[in-house]
């Protein structure tokens, strides 16, 4: 099963392997560590799964609407099958857990590469939260 969660949520019985996808693990200014994220809130952390720095930067800090980079983030996605294949394999063989910042999914890029993974997989078991 793959779910998807806050970073700063704690961990849940059902989370299993727990994946870090952001690009980095810092305040808003892009520099300053986040103390509420540290190496005991994450397993592994796969940066090929966060948006490119600059994308992130155009949604945050020049305006780019959701929209636009919702798109843009899924074109992206499209060069990263084979990483996705191996979420999907691990997620298919026990839970895993992929993890952001932002507290709801409905503007976060952990849903998309959710929804990524069932796109591929329609049979893939997905919880977004």
């Amino acid at each position: 099963m793959l779910r998807t969660k806050c970073i700063t949520l704690p961990k849940g019985k059902d989370d299993g392997l727990r994946i870090s996808i952001m690009s980095r693990h810092t305040l808003d200014d892009g520099v300053t560590p986040d103390p509420k994220i540290h190496s005991s809130c994450f397993d592994i952390w796969w940066r090929d799964l966060a948006p490119p720095p600059r994308m992130i930067g155009d949604y945050y800090k020049r305006g780019l609407s959701w929209q636009e980079f919702e798109a843009r983030f899924c074109e992206y996605l499209r060069s990263k099958t084979k990483v996705l294949e191996i979420l999907i394999k691990l997620a298919r063989g026990f839970n895993v857990t992929i993890l952001c910042t932002e507290k709801s999914p409905e503007h976060c890029h952990r849903r998309l590469v959710a929804e990524a993974c069932r796109n591929l997989v329609p049979s893939l078991q997905v919880v977004i939260e």
